[in-house]
């Protein structure tokens, strides 16, 4: 289920944990894996400043894809796991943002 890995994480960090400069929250400790670059960045502001070019939504037919990374403890969550999550990590129990990952990203 889940997955405990070093992961890249591209974008304007502000801590090792995955805040960036647009999300710096207690709960603002994820990053999301990018369905157009395959990527992790914090959050969408981070990944349109700095890809060079826009977004693509995972549809909901893969949201088995691990696409959510914990920035506390690194785990790895599919986006399914994270959407049925209640915004805590299933692994650490810390909470989770609901911003950050919204439906910009996702496909409902």
């Amino acid at each position: 289920m889940l997955e405990n890995t070093e992961v890249d994480v591209r974008g304007k960090l502000t801590d090792d944990q995955t805040r960036c400069v647009h999300y710096h929250s207690d709960n603002d400790i994820i990053a999301i894996k990018f369905k157009c670059c395959d990527q992790f960045y914090p959050c969408y502001s981070c990944h349109e400043e700095l890809a060079g070019h826009v977004a693509k939504q995972w549809p909901k037919n893969e949201w088995n894809t691990k696409a959510i990374l914990c920035g506390n403890c690194r785990a790895q969550l599919t986006i399914e796991e994270y959407m049925n999550s209640n915004h805590q990590c299933p692994n650490c129990k810390l909470p989770l943002t609901r911003t950050a990952a919204g439906t910009i990203i996702y496909t409902l």
